[in-house]
């Protein structure tokens, strides 16, 4: 009797140990495979804890052109546009695809030529427009992915999935994914900040960078272009730093009484927003001074970079930032919707452009920073190869997510190199499709991040940015 309560008895140790061994044997195989900081992992500061595997990149400078920048124009050449110029654009190309309202009524869609022209630049002989000589100049670091293509076909739904993997509001954007899952490497300044700039004639708005379901903590820090960086940055007058420190203190000592209580996430956000800001005033001031770059590195961005709000100021503190361990930096410059004049509208946005990109990526190359950070350019859709409005006028193009341009730089991508292709209109891709959810996989992975094991459990299921689809380009990377 004593053997047998000895063997049965739940509560003797020998019992436990004697039924137990298998599972506690597995745990122990399971943290040797999944816990360890190894050569092909990464440690880092966000949710992951470390990366799934050997990470190409450290941080992404994303460049959004917002508006849907026309890829026949400036990246994808298409001869026969110009000898079928004027020409109805063949059925058979068309197919049965939507249109937006502002060409569906027009009664015909003619093929439109470029107006400008093309030649191959750099050892790749990439094809770049004329509008952008100085992209046209870092040729060699580039990758040139011409078979993008997305589902929405006007500019918010567009936007939202670009940012988000979906064109339903309302989701975390990439940037928060980003700062959510690997953190920022600098504790004096946010993992994900936003600047903006161009003409004012399409909103940005806020929820495309926003955190959605994710802790708010990770919805993008947006950067103002005159007055305090991040509003109430600056103590008010007749109010000292260490006068501040200890309202920052006294006010989440009561917020973490509160925290306690209802563990509202909101509360832990403000919590941390507020020691963030108190840090953020030491530490913002001296990035915005860019009176300490060289009189070299300030001519490399050109003459728009002296003023505060341009593509040109923004795309050198974007270099700063990453350069203070910032993971995720996104510009969003407005102003790329030629619906009525590609000729006038479009030099004005690549003017404005051109030299601030390309020279972001000189600056990063020769600073050895090229390599570990992913360099973005691209907008939410394309544009049509036939024309709206007077052919023999100021014409322009209508959206066209059917297929559009991406180019990325660094990062662990294939520098000068062209992925995908469309057809001989630029209306269709006619290889190697990259759908958005598959380009969000591709920056992930460059992170070293498994985009399928990248979720947050809400409304009872593992939400991820790419939803329930996306393969990574592996073609495009080194």
């Amino acid at each position: 009797m004593a053997v047998d309560s000895i063997r049965w008895n739940p509560q003797t140790r020998r019992y436990f140990l004697k039924r137990t061994s298998l599972g506690l044997g597995m745990a122990a195989v399971a943290s040797l495979l999944d816990s360890p900081v190894t050569a092909q992992t990464v440690a880092v500061p966000g949710t992951l804890r470390q990366t799934h595997f050997a990470p190409r990149a450290k941080r992404v400078i994303y460049l959004f052109m917002a508006g849907g920048p026309s890829h026949v124009d400036l990246f994808d050449p298409k001869p026969i546009l110009r000898a079928r110029h004027g020409q109805e654009m063949p059925a058979s190309i068309l197919g049965t695809q939507r249109v937006t309202l502002m060409t569906r009524d027009q009664g015909h869609f003619k093929t439109a030529a470029t107006p400008y022209r093309f030649a191959r630049h750099g050892h790749c002989g990439h094809s770049i427009s004329e509008l952008l000589p100085r992209m046209a100049c870092v040729a060699d670091d580039l990758c040139v992915v011409r078979s993008v293509h997305t589902e929405p076909i006007n500019h918010d739904p567009a936007v939202t999935f670009m940012q988000t993997g979906r064109g339903t509001p309302g989701l975390p954007c990439m940037g928060s994914w980003l700062s959510y899952g690997l953190g920022a490497e600098n504790r004096d300044l946010p993992a994900f900040i936003v600047m903006i700039s161009g003409p004012l004639d399409q909103p940005i708005q806020s929820r495309y960078y926003h955190s959605g379901f994710l802790p708010p903590q990770h919805q993008g820090t947006y950067f103002q272009a005159s007055g305090d960086p991040v509003l109430y940055l600056s103590n008010p007058e007749g109010i000292s730093t260490a006068v501040r420190a200890d309202m920052v203190q006294g006010i989440n000592e009561l917020n973490r009484l509160r925290l306690a209580q209802v563990r509202d996430p909101e509360i832990e956000a403000r919590i941390n927003s507020f020691e963030l800001a108190f840090r953020m005033q030491a530490s913002v001031p001296e990035l915005m001074d860019i009176t300490r770059e060289s009189d070299r590195t300030l001519d490399l961005y050109g003459a728009d970079v002296r003023m505060p709000g341009t593509f040109a100021r923004n795309c050198l503190l974007a270099r700063r930032l990453v350069e203070r361990g910032v993971r995720i930096v996104q510009l969003f410059h407005r102003g790329w919707d030629q619906h009525t004049s590609v000729v006038n509208d479009l030099r004005r946005q690549t003017q404005a452009t051109d030299q601030g990109s390309a020279a972001l990526i000189k600056d990063l190359k020769e600073r050895g920073l090229l390599d570990d950070t992913l360099v973005i350019w691209g907008g939410e859709f394309g544009r049509t190869s036939f024309g709206q409005g007077d052919l023999d006028g100021p014409f322009g193009r209508d959206h066209h997510p059917r297929c559009f341009t991406y180019v990325l730089a660094g990062g662990g991508v294939k520098p000068g190199f062209t992925y995908g292709a469309t057809d001989e209109f630029g209306y269709n891709i006619a290889e190697s499709p990259v759908h958005v959810n598959d380009l969000h996989a591709t920056i992930l992975h460059c992170l070293g991040v498994d985009h399928e094991r990248l979720t947050h459990r809400f409304g009872g299921r593992d939400f991820r940015l790419t939803d329930v689809a996306g393969e990574v380009v592996r073609g495009i990377l080194k």
